[in-house]
């Protein structure tokens, strides 16, 4: 199987190189192609892979097309593809935050829901293997070519198939929730320094906490709620720290806030 990447910024790299890192596909079998030939030359060093002269040679060599350039670009790049797809057979892959799977088929003109194309929500995550993405594709699109895909993302993090119209809320709670986990592990830190303890150490103390924490849940069959009381003891000093926490609205608050990133997401979609 060939993969082209069209665009090779940082998620494009990733993906690249943790396909190629976990032996989905060779570096041989991996073209890039990106409007700043640097960047794709430099991509192509790394894995072993070809540079593409064009988009539309790109598409005439591979099996799937990862299109991963910035949304604003898209309605430019894509129309002048789809006499490529439509020939080739390949499979369109987007991982452009916003842009629907209707509006990649309206922007492959007539016959482009006739075109397979998969649409990709990954997170910030993939940049050190441990991303979550959410995969749909339209009705063109086989299951096999969408499980081929879902695999494809696992090979830097974790991948699941999700219906599009749940993707606003995937968003909340996988696209922009590193945020907010980025957020806890520095008020943690924050709270460390103020008991005197140095920030740069109470930051890596909370980073592996969190990421523990996370591998916990993951591994365990027990519920967060459940691992919550096993941690506590009676009178002891986490119920203390998680009283004051919801004494300060700490749930309502982080559900508010996905409340507000998801009614956010739905809000640009519509305008797109």
């Amino acid at each position: 199987m060939k993969i082209g990447f069209i665009g090779a910024g940082n998620m494009a790299t990733a993906i690249a190189s943790g396909i190629v890192a976990r032996g989905v596909v060779q570096g041989s079998e991996v073209v890039v192609h990106d409007v700043h030939a640097a960047g794709a030359q430099a991509l192509a060093e790394r894995l072993g892979a070809t540079v593409a002269p064009s988009n539309e040679a790109l598409v005439d060599t591979v099996d799937v097309v990862v299109l991963a350039i910035k949304p604003q670009v898209i309605p430019t790049a894509l129309p002048p593809l789809a006499a490529a797809l439509a020939e080739s057979g390949a499979l369109l892959v987007s991982i452009a935050a916003g842009t629907s799977l209707a509006r990649l088929e309206q922007l492959l003109g007539d016959g482009g829901a006739e075109l397979p194309v998969v649409r990709v929500m990954p997170n910030v995550n993939a940049m050190v293997g441990a991303g979550m993405a959410a995969v749909a594709g339209n009705k063109a699109a086989s299951a096999e070519q969408v499980a081929t895909v879902v695999d494809l993302f696992r090979a830097v993090g974790d991948a699941i198939e999700l219906p599009e119209s749940s993707f606003s809320t995937f968003t909340a709670i996988a696209g922009s929730a590193p945020a907010y986990a980025y957020l806890f592990i520095d008020a943690l830190a924050r709270g460390a320094l103020k008991a005197g303890m140095p920030k740069a150490m109470a930051t890596r103390i909370a980073a592996q906490t969190v990421l523990g924490s996370a591998q916990m849940v993951l591994e365990s069959d027990d519920a967060p709620w459940v691992l919550i009381d096993k941690v506590c003891s009676p009178g002891g000093t986490t119920i203390a720290g998680l009283m004051a926490l919801e004494d300060g609205g700490f749930v309502s608050t982080v559900v508010d806030g996905v409340q507000a990133t998801i009614d956010r997401d739905r809000e640009l979609g519509a305008g797109s």
